[in-house]
């Protein structure tokens, strides 16, 4: 099993950028696909960003490409999703989550963080 802790939210404005982290507990990190999932007032939960176990491959969400990037630091036990250019309708909580299956098996992921909260104002 893993532990997952997020960190990193806040408040922004309209075009700047955060870095979340998440951190995870357990000597098996390295199995594990991850990803960043957000889930907005009223909204579904949706997937943002995903990476497989050696970090080189990855997914993103038509909305964010080229303006996120997902990484991971093996070796940390950490993944990271740096997000730029971020708009208001990108308010959300932010959830970092791992799976043991392929890292665009978006329903396999078991393993969820508290989520963080991320507020871009206009």
């Amino acid at each position: 099993q893993v532990h997952l802790v997020e960190s990193g939210g806040g408040l922004v404005q309209a075009g700047g950028s955060l870095r979340l982290s998440c951190a995870a507990s357990g000597r098996t990190f390295s199995t594990y696909a991850m990803g960043w999932f957000r889930q907005a007032p009223g909204k579904e939960r949706e997937i943002v960003a995903a990476i497989n176990w050696s970090g080189d491959s990855t997914y993103y969400a038509d909305s964010v490409k080229g303006r996120f990037t997902i990484s991971r630091d093996n070796a940390k036990n950490t993944v990271y999703l740096q997000m730029n250019s971020l708009q208001p309708e990108e308010t959300a909580i932010y959830y970092c989550a791992g799976t043991q299956l392929y890292y665009t098996d978006f329903s396999a992921y078991g393993y969820w963080g508290q989520g963080t909260q991320v507020t871009v104002s206009s």
